[in-house]
């Protein structure tokens, strides 16, 4: 029994230490943790080169796509500038790589910060005005970067800091960390730091900026008067959320091995404005609607080439999908595919049990005397 009276849930745990766990909680926690050694010991076993390669594209922009669930899903904060902060982060990690003997999660993790900086910087302006400033101010990075990129030699090798090289030979690759040069092993590294960093995202939920999320989510007024820093909290939201896109960053870069500015065609506004798309069909209000989204964006067109020809010919028709994928999920779910899709399988499976049951029930009152 709860103390407001209402009949809950049984909780189990660390009582003498204040803590409670209630059994769907451990039920989550045994199902993700058995999910994720699944896919860190099989999952490479099973699968060919290229969809190892797909899958470790699958982690990255998970972690992309966990940033703007977080800004967009608990603080009602639109940006389209994270496919440029991916960028952003990339670049800055492969300079690091270039220039320093630094290991690889240092690396990582400097790249990120910088990331969050450069973020935070970009959001400052707008965090007064409201959410659309915000979206048109990192609609307009976006902008900015999709044009210089292609335009200037982009950064990518060779010497000082702003070395340019279209060499692709190996000595100039982006090295990865030698537990995982493999593709197989850097697939493996990739998922484990994308767990890292849904790990810090929970962790945030459930605390006090996880609730002063919620509150100004729900009505800044109320929130204001509650005592929540809503400049400060919001802030810091888009901080988390740029540093981790920029550790995103770091992983894609070692995952391409060498940087060119083709590769970041994702900086362009009509990408950003696709991982907003799959963000919102995979479940703006569920952390885990991130890993959903990243499949939508890489996993789901690697197997629509692989199908079909049709899609290698036509590649923008993958928008149209996403279009009418986001017009169901505003329509029928707005909680997204990750919540929706259980919600139909238990119905699905409720209507099937009373269908096998029916005939099982007629047959007993007919043979009743």
């Amino acid at each position: 029994m709860r103390e407001d009276g209402v009949p809950g849930r049984a909780r189990v745990g660390w009582t003498s230490m204040g803590v409670g766990f209630d059994r769907g909680m451990l039920v989550r926690a045994a199902v993700i943790c058995g999910l994720l050694l699944f896919v860190l010991l099989a999952l490479p076993r099973l699968l060919s080169a290229y969809y190892i390669s797909v899958s470790t594209g699958v982690a990255v922009f998970a972690v992309v796509a966990l940033g703007l669930n977080l800004l967009f899903g608990r603080v009602g904060l639109v940006s389209l500038g994270q496919m440029a902060l991916l960028a952003f982060g990339a670049w800055v990690a492969a300079r690091l790589f270039f220039l320093t003997g630094l290991p690889f999660p240092v690396v990582l993790l400097l790249a990120g910060l910088i990331t969050a900086a450069v973020g935070t910087l970009l959001g400052l302006p707008a965090l007064r005005l409201g959410g659309l400033h915000l979206a048109l101010i990192t609609l307009m990075f976006a902008g900015l970067v999709a044009i210089v990129v292609p335009t200037t030699n982009f950064p990518n090798g060779g010497s000082g800091v702003l070395g340019h090289t279209e060499s692709s030979s190996g000595g100039l690759a982006v090295r990865r960390p030698g537990i995982a040069e493999s593709d197989p092993a850097y697939f493996r590294y990739t998922v484990i730091v994308a767990a890292v960093m849904f790990l810090i995202a929970l962790l945030h939920v459930g605390s006090k900026a996880g609730r002063a999320w919620a509150a100004i989510r729900q009505s800044e007024p109320a929130a204001l008067a509650a005592g929540v820093n809503i400049t400060l909290y919001k802030l810091y939201a888009f901080t988390l959320a740029s540093f981790m896109t920029g550790v995103a960053g770091g992983l894609y870069a070692g995952y391409v091995g060498q940087l060119y500015s083709y590769q970041f065609s994702g900086a362009r506004t009509i990408d950003s404005v696709t991982l907003l798309a799959v963000v919102l069909m995979g479940g703006i209000f569920s952390v885990w609607g991130a890993v959903v989204a990243a499949l939508l964006q890489q996993l789901l067109p690697a197997l629509l080439n692989d199908w079909f020809t049709f899609f290698q010919k036509n590649p923008d028709f993958l928008l149209v999908l996403f279009g009418i994928g986001v017009l169901q999920v505003i329509v029928t779910a707005p909680e997204g595919i990750v919540s929706q899709f259980p919600r139909d399988m238990r119905r699905l499976g409720g209507l099937l049990l009373r269908l096998v049951r029916r005939p099982a029930r007629s047959e007993a009152k007919s043979e009743a005397p």
